[in-house]
């Protein structure tokens, strides 16, 4: 059937769907199994030989199986039977591409996992129940409701509409809105753009709301059909993995030209050429850390993982790098930095201005709460979950909230004093009025706004001190509502507020407001210390907005509040030059919040930026980090955010961007170790090329060490938990390169200490301790072992540039183990004699083991004595600074 050339109920025929009751569940699941998940068809999954294979392409890889080949031809040549070498070049490369495969499945599992919880959700009858499911169980025949921000999860056909406009772009190019009528059919051939009773998968609704029933979804789609043209997608390489690979293009060119040299050396020296060129081979392997990109985009899925369990979903990679740059966040105010709820904060009743406290005693307050309860239309439900939800105007439910905690229940109170009469709540008249049955009287309660209420109460003598009270509330940014009463002789048979709103008794004031999180005013409080400036940007009052603003520690030190209108006189000019004075942006547009974004930005500054309706989306999508609000967040603005909110919280805001801090912290760490052990490692063979003419590890010992160091406790690295003082740093400049701070320095330096170390284990192997001896086999297994083992030790140093006794060996038990398990396979081809044989070592006297413990810990000791060092150079700086 062609659906926009039918007319609904024809459509709903087809699909044999009911148009009020939509699909029942059995069939909905029937038709799931039939047409599947509603989603776009993933890129195909590559295979595990594929992926297997891939790893198999990597330029030291190719290198290795030359270099295996090589060695196989020459075996046979030859005609010898030492096979071993090749074997184990072979065996090494399998297993580091296993790890490799293993590593790519993890991240991509993780990766997977968020792309789920991410997945939009549709409103949908489901035999006559309305009810929430994820768009991937929509299947053709269900009956859907749109309104204004959603996306459109499926190709429907209209059922009704109420000014529905969508926004098509994504599919016909156009960029105005598209008006839809649900009541037109179109001819066959109409172009997709002019089929206006069609709802289409992938584009917005921008205006009004409507109801279709879905007609195509999945790849049947249009969106899917175009998508099935493409046929393919982009990975999301972050930033800085794109740095990583070029920095492991640039190691591997100069490793090579390293090896050329030392391979050329030793055939000077008369070194057999086929011992320099797989020495050499594995020196440049050992050199260029290969898995570091693998590393990096495990170290992120892991963190981004870590941040779903703590309420932020992460929708691109690259933000996570972004965070951790993070200089100015643009917060919403409603539910983001308040509760979201208003909630009684003052009372004003027999001339006393009280703050609200249901502990206290007071029988004038508890009267003038008993009026605003009867005088009101809001209901509190508990839930089967035994969550509460407030139905009503938010005041009112503050007010039975309220009742409720001095025990003054709405439900018991109408039935001890039922509605008699009520006149509703009238926007001109600014009041609301019923009339209850109290102790045999009629009453008339009226509740409304302070100024034209306490004008209408008889007793004028108490309205001079009601009026001060009511100005103090007010410049407290609360909401004020005064309450009247009066007593009453019948009551009318149709009721007038002139009859029932004249002549009242001024019974109190009532202040409310909706509160700041708790949780929002420690945020900030830990944003100024990581020299985070925090700005408010709402569609609030100017007043309220600076009220809320000042308790959260946002608005002080001489900081402004500017309104939508005063901005709109400024220039961009000099919005940019003046926006550090502001903290406070009141009464925004959309468009507002674009040029408060792009002011900062102008001022190099970092920017994240909240927003929850369809006009948000165009500022997200300029800020450098758009975080858009799970709860109350349309759609479109979830669409267009780099991070999801699913707590509408700022602290949350505040924890992701602690944690962008530490996993680029954690990938540098990981760059930082395995950099300065493989210059070690090169160091090492190079210099002792020189002296002795000869390496002091075989190749096969070069590769087994890699392998084992540079993977588990680079891994572990990656889980590191973020350092305490990790936002008392100031932000990180975004493009700030992966060795500043001197970080390539302090890499060269510990590969000179490796270097060291495993030369002078080699020479006292080879000299048996200066006794004279000249023993090449213990010299290099002395220098396998203590080139192993110090690595392994210098992970714990990589763990944090504070010293390993002030954060505690036990804050990382999974450098605890992944040690534990390099450190038991180390000793394994140490000890067990056919490993010995295998990797060309000898057995260890004891007294040589000491000496074994002794350089391994080493690093250790040296970099505990520098940090130690630059702590006491700090100080020291920080009081002279201090003095001064």
């Amino acid at each position: 059937m062609i659906w926009h050339n039918h007319c609904a109920a024809d459509v709903a025929a087809e699909l044999q769907s009911d148009l009020e009751k939509g699909l029942t569940a059995e069939k909905a699941a029937e038709r799931l199994a039939i047409y599947g998940k509603n989603r776009l068809s993933d890129q195909k999954k590559r295979t595990f030989l594929q992926r297997f294979a891939a790893q198999m392409k990597d330029f030291m890889v190719i290198i290795l199986l030359i270099a295996a080949a090589v060695s196989i031809i020459v075996t046979i040549m030859e005609g010898k039977n030492d096979w071993l070498e090749p074997i184990v070049i072979v065996a090494i490369v399998v297993l580091n591409a296993m790890l490799g495969v293993i590593q790519e499945s993890k991240a991509e599992a993780a990766l997977d996992a968020l792309k789920n919880l991410a997945a939009p959700h549709a409103k949908v009858v489901r035999g006559g129940e309305i009810s929430v499911v994820s768009a991937q169980e929509l299947v053709p025949g269900d009956v859907i409701f749109l309104e204004a921000g959603d996306f459109i999860p499926a190709d429907a056909r209209l059922v009704e509409g109420q000014s529905l406009r969508c926004d098509e772009s994504a599919l016909t190019g156009e960029s105005i809105p598209a008006e839809k009528d649900e009541t037109t059919q179109f001819e066959e051939i109409a172009p997709l753009g002019d089929r206006r009773n069609m709802v289409y998968a992938g584009c917005t609704v921008s205006y009004g709301r409507g109801k279709a029933i879905v007609t195509d979804t999945g790849m049947n789609t249009e969106m899917g059909k175009i998508a099935a043209m493409l046929g393919t997608q982009l990975d999301d390489v972050t930033p800085l993995q794109k740095k990583l690979a070029k920095l492991g293009k640039t190691l591997g060119l100069l490793a090579l030209g390293i090896c050329v040299i030392i391979f050329l050396y030793g055939i000077i020296t008369g070194q057999g050429i086929l011992e320099m060129f797989m020495t050499a081979v594995a020196l440049a392997v050992a050199a260029i850390p290969e898995g570091l990109p693998a590393i990096v985009t495990i170290v992120l899925a892991m963190g981004v993982s870590r941040m779903v369990k703590k309420n932020a979903i992460i929708r691109r990679l690259p933000a996570v790098e972004t965070l951790g740059s993070a200089s100015v966040i643009c917060s919403d105010k409603t539910g983001t930095l308040t509760q979201n709820r208003m909630t009684l904060t003052k009372t004003y009743a027999n001339g006393k201005l009280l703050d609200f406290d249901p502990k206290t005693e007071d029988p004038s307050r508890d009267f003038l709460l008993k009026l605003a309860v009867l005088c009101n239309d809001g209901r509190i439900e508990k839930q089967a979950d035994e969550t509460v939800r407030y139905i009503g105007d938010p005041t009112e439910t503050a007010l039975i909230a309220a009742g409720d905690l001095l025990d003054l229940k709405k439900g018991e109170l109408e039935i001890d004093f039922p509605r008699m009469a009520e006149i509703p709540f009238d926007s001109d008249r600014k009041l609301m009025t019923t009339v209850n049955f109290v102790d045999g009287r009629n009453i008339a309660v009226v509740k409304g706004a302070p100024d034209i209420l306490m004008n209408r109460c008889s007793n004028q003598a108490v309205i001079k001190d009601a009026l001060k009270a009511n100005e103090t509330m007010a410049g407290e940014a609360l909401r004020v509502l005064a309450i009247g009463y009066k007593e009453l002789d019948e009551i009318p048979a149709n009721p007038t507020p002139d009859e029932l709103e004249q002549d009242l008794r001024f019974a109190g004031l009532v202040g409310m407001i909706d509160p700041p999180r708790e949780e929002a005013m420690d945020a900030i409080a830990t944003c100024k210390t990581a020299g985070i400036t925090t700005v408010m940007i709402t569609g609030d009052h100017v007043t309220t907005a600076s009220a809320i603003a000042k308790k959260l520690g946002i608005m002080e030190g001489g900081k402004e509040a500017i309104t939508g209108t005063q901005l709109s006189q400024l220039s961009d000019e000099l919005l940019s030059r003046d926006i550090r004075k502001y903290a406070v942006f009141a009464r925004v547009t959309p468009a507002d919040k674009i040029r408060i974004v792009k002011a900062w930005q102008q001022k190099g500054e970092i920017v994240a930026m909240t927003g929850d309706g369809v006009n948000d989306a165009p500022a997200l999508k300029a800020a450098d980090i758009g975080c858009a609000m799970g709860v109350t967040g349309t759609d479109v603005a979830k669409g267009a955010a780099d991070m999801v909110l699913t707590d509408d919280n700022f602290a949350t805001i505040v924890t992701a961007v602690r944690e962008g801090r530490g996993i680029f912290d954690n990938i540098r760490k990981s760059v930082y170790f395995l950099l300065s052990c493989n210059l070690g490692e090169v160091m090492a063979v190079f210099v002792s090329m020189l002296i002795w003419h000869t390496s002091p590890l075989l190749p096969i010992q070069l590769l087994w060490i890699n392998l084992v160091t540079d993977s588990l406790p680079a891994l572990a690295l990656g889980v590191e938990p973020a350092e305490y003082d990790i936002m008392k740093r100031k932000p990180r400049p975004k493009n700030e390169g992966i060795f500043a701070g001197g970080m390539g320095i302090v890499c060269a330096l510990q590969g000179v200490m490796f270097c060291a170390i495993t030369v002078a284990a080699y020479l006292l192997g080879r000299t048996h301790f200066f006794s004279g001896g000249d023993d090449p086999v213990m010299g290099q297994t002395m220098g396998f072992a203590v080139l192993a083992f110090s690595q392994l030790f210098h992970a714990f140093n990589a763990r944090s540039r504070h010293s390993l006794f002030r954060i505690g060996l036990f804050s990382n038990l999974r450098m605890l183990g992944a040690f534990a398990v390099s450190a038991l396979v180390m000793l394994a081809a140490l000890l067990v004699p056919p490993l010995q044989t295998l990797f060309g070592l000898t057995a260890l006297p004891l007294h040589e083991w000491e000496w074994i413990v002794g350089l391994s810990l080493s690093p250790i000791v040296v970099v505990e004595l520098s940090k130690f060092g630059i702590w006491v150079y700090r100080k020291c700086r920080r009081k002279k600074k201090l003095g001064e």
